[in-house]
C-alpha cells in the first residue's frame, strides 16, 4: 500500500479490506517489483540530473525520498504472506452480500478520509508521466517499442489487455499505467516524423491535465463559462488572421478537420438551400461538390455521410505540384451545369496532406464568385502558416473563403484534438444545426444565452479543446508561434537541400516544397544505374515498405510513405515538431540509408 498501513473491514463478512485490492499472483507480483525498482531507478537518475540544475519546480531531496520511502513500504506489503495484506476484495468472494461498490470507496476520494490515499496514488501517475516526458525528449530513447497486435493481444510481459470481473489493485494499475506508455509511440520524440501531428508542447500538457480535471462540457455557458469565453475570444482571433473584416463571424471547435470539412458542406447545403434542414436531399436539386485530386478524403466522406453521395464528388485535375488546376474546375463546373447539376461547393487545400501544396486559392474564388458557388479552404495541415509574415502569402485569397478550416493540433504543435472550423457569415452554424433542447437550451435563463455555443455543433457533448491552446498562445504569443512555423519550414528546406543532389535520393517534384512535406524515393545500390522500366519501379515500389519495417523494428526514428497517382512508394517527411534539429534531419537520412544499404 502506497505508504498507509490502513486496515479497512468487509462489514457483511468481517473480512480484511484496504488499499491492495486483490492478491496478486507470483507472476504479477514480480512484474511489480520489478516496476518499482525500474521507477526507483529512474528517479534516482532524475535526482542526480537535478543537482546539476537548480529549478524551483524540480522535486527536492525529501521528496524523492518519500517517494522512495513509499515505494519501499508498497515491496514489503508485496514480499509479505497474501493474508497477511490489507485487501480490498474480500477474498471469500462470492460473499453473502458481494458489495463491490463499497469495497472499491474505500481509499479514493470520494471515499471518507481517501484525500491521502488519493494524494499519494496521483503523486505516483504524475511521476510515471514526468519519467516518460522526460525520456520523450532523451535522443537515446527509442521512438517506439514495436510488438505485433498478437503480441500484445496475448500479453507482453503480463501486460494483460482484457477487462476483469474483479478490481485490480492500485499498484497493478501503476503498473498497466507504465505498460500502456511503455508498448505506445513517442509522438513527441524528435525523431517522429510519422504524422503531421508531432511533438509534445509542456504547456499544452499542463492545459490538457487542467482540462481533463474540470472534466465539463462545452455546450452552454452555465457550465463552462471560462471555456466558452476563451473559445469565442481565440475563435475571432483566428478569423481577424484569416483577414475577415467582419467581426460577426462565427466558429466552433471540433473533433478533427474531417468534421471540420463535413462543417462546411453542411453550412454550404443550409446557405443556399435551407429546406434540406426540414425537409432533406429529396427537396433539393441534384447537387455536386468539387475538390481537388489531392485533397484529403475527408470531402468524400462527407458527401457519402451528408447524402450527395461520392458520385457527386467531382475531382479536379491537379498539376505536377499536386496544386489544382482553375481552368479544369471552370470546366467540370460547366460540364455539371450542362448535365443538369447544380453546382455548390469548392473545396481548395491549403497545405496537402501529401505533397503539401496550395491551391491557387485568388484564381478559385475568381471561378466561385462567377458561378456563385461557397468557397471553402481545407487549411487544417496549411492554416499554421498564417501565423508566419514569411508564409503567410502562400494562402493568399483565404480571406474571400466563405469557411475555412484550421487545426493548430497540426502546424502549431497543439496537443490532440484541437480542430476549427470558421465561417465567415453568422448564423449559418446556428440555423444548420440547431433543435432547441429544452432540457438545456432554455431561452429564460439569467444569463445572455447567446453564449450556449451547443446548439450550433452536430455533436451535443463535446470536448474542451480551446483551454490548451489558449495556454499556449498566452504563453508564446503570436510571434512565438511565427518563430516555431518558421523554424519548421527552414528544417524541411535544410532536408531538400541536402538530399536532391545525392544519388542515393530521388525526388518526386522539382523544386523547393512549399510546406514541411519533403517527398523523396530512397535508391538502394542494386537500383542505382538501371533504367527506368516496369521492373524498376516494381523493385521500388518495395524499398519504402521494407525500409519503414526496419524502422518500426529498430524504433529508431518513423516516417511516412505512400503511393500517389502513377508514383510508386515514396517516403513524405513531415516536420512540425518543434523539438527537431538539423541533427535528427541527419540522423533521419543516415538511417534510412543505413536500412537500405543491403535492399
Amino acid at each position: 500500500m502506497l505508504g498507509s498501513e490502513k486496515t479497512l473491514t468487509c462489514a457483511p463478512c468481517n473480512n480484511n479490506v484496504g488499499f491492495l485490492q486483490r492478491t496478486n499472483s507470483l507472476e504479477d507480483k514480480g512484474r511489480i517489483v520489478s516496476s518499482l525498482k525500474e521507477r526507483q531507478s529512474s528517479k534516482s537518475l532524475l535526482a542526480c540530473e537535478n543537482s546539476e540544475k537548480e529549478s524551483r519546480f524540480r522535486r527536492t531531496e525529501t521528496d524523492f525520498s518519500n517517494l522512495y520511502a513509499r515505494g519501499k513500504r508498497s515491496l514489503q506489503l508485496l514480499r509479505a504472506p497474501a493474508l497477511s495484506r490489507p485487501l480490498a476484495v474480500c477474498p471469500r468472494l462470492p460473499c453473502e452480500c458481494s458489495h463491490l461498490q463499497t469495497v472499491l470507496l474505500l481509499d479514493l476520494l470520494p471515499a471518507k478520509n481517501g484525500e491521502e490515499q488519493t494524494m499519494q496514488f496521483l503523486l505516483e501517475v504524475v511521476d510515471i508521466l514526468l519519467n516518460y516526458v522526460r525520456k520523450t525528449f532523451d535522443r537515446s530513447t527509442k521512438v517506439l517499442d514495436f510488438h505485433h497486435p498478437h503480441q500484445l493481444l496475448e500479453g507482453m510481459e503480463g501486460f494483460n489487455l482484457e477487462l476483469s470481473d474483479n478490481p485490480e489493485s492500485l499498484e497493478q494499475i501503476l503498473v498497466d499505467c507504465r505498460d500502456t506508455l511503455k508498448y505506445g509511440v513517442r509522438t513527441g520524440h524528435p525523431r517522429f516524423f510519422n504524422q503531421l501531428s508531432t511533438g509534445l508542447d509542456i504547456i499544452g500538457l499542463a492545459g490538457e491535465w487542467l482540462t481533463s480535471t474540470a472534466n465539463t462540457n462545452m455546450f452552454t455557458y452555465e457550465i463552462a463559462p471560462v471555456f466558452v469565453l476563451m473559445e469565442q475570444i481565440t475563435l475571432r482571433k483566428m478569423r481577424e488572421i484569416i483577414g475577415w473584416s467582419n467581426k460577426d463571424g462565427d466558429g466552433i471547435f471540433s473533433p478533427g478537420g474531417a468534421i471540420s470539412n463535413m462543417y462546411s458542406i453542411m453550412a454550404a447545403r443550409y446557405k443556399y438551400f435551407p429546406e434540406v434542414k426540414t425537409k432533406g436531399m429529396a427537396a433539393v436539386p441534384k447537387l455536386v461538390l468539387f475538390t481537388s485530386e489531392h485533397s484529403h478524403y475527408s470531402i468524400k466522406k462527407a458527401g457519402a455521410a451528408l447524402g450527395f453521395g461520392t458520385d457527386n464528388v467531382i475531382l479536379i485535375k491537379c498539376n505536377e505540384r499536386g496544386k489544382i488546376i482553375p481552368a479544369d474546375l471552370e470546366a467540370k463546373i460547366l460540364e455539371a451545369k450542362q448535365k443538369g447539376y447544380i453546382p455548390l461547393f469548392v473545396n481548395a487545400t491549403a497545405g496537402t496532406t501529401v505533397y503539401g501544396a496550395f491551391d491557387p486559392i485568388q484564381e478559385i474564388a475568381d471561378i466561385c464568385e462567377k458561378y456563385n458557388l461557397w468557397l471553402h479552404v481545407d487549411a487544417a495541415w496549411g492554416g499554421g502558416l498564417l501565423m508566419s509574415r514569411k508564409h503567410r502569402h502562400k494562402l493568399n485569397g483565404i480571406e474571400r473563403a466563405n469557411s475555412v478550416t484550421w487545426n493548430p493540433h497540426k502546424m502549431m504543435g497543439v496537443l490532440l484534438q484541437c480542430s476549427a472550423i470558421l465561417v465567415r457569415e453568422k448564423g449559418i452554424l446556428q440555423g444548420c444545426n440547431q433543435m432547441c433542447a429544452g432540457y438545456l437550451f432554455q431561452q429564460d435563463k439569467q444569463y445572455d444565452v447567446s453564449y450556449d455555443t451547443g446548439d450550433k455543433a452536430i455533436q451535443c457533448g463535446r470536448h474542451v479543446d480551446i483551454f490548451k491552446f489558449w495556454l499556449m498562445w498566452k504563453a508564446k504569443g503570436t510571434v512565438g508561434f511565427e518563430n516555431q512555423i518558421n523554424k519548421c519550414l527552414e528544417l524541411a528546406e535544410y532536408l531538400y537541400t541536402k538530399i536532391k543532389n545525392r544519388e542515393e535520393f530521388e525526388m518526386v517534384f522539382e523544386g523547393e516544397p512549399e510546406h514541411t512535406n519533403v517527398c523523396f524515393w530512397y535508391i538502394p545500390p542494386s537500383l542505382r544505374g538501371m533504367p527506368d522500366c516496369d521492373e524498376r519501379r516494381e523493385k521500388l515500389h518495395r524499398v519504402a515498405p521494407k525500409i519503414k519495417a526496419l524502422m518500426m523494428e529498430s524504433g529508431t526514428t518513423m516516417v511516412g510513405y505512400q503511393p500517389q497517382g502513377d508514383k510508386v512508394n515514396f517516403f513524405r517527411m513531415v516536420i512540425s515538431n518543434p523539438a527537431a534539429t538539423k541533427s535528427d534531419i541527419d540522423f533521419l537520412i543516415e538511417e534510412i540509408e543505413r536500412l537500405g544499404q543491403e535492399l
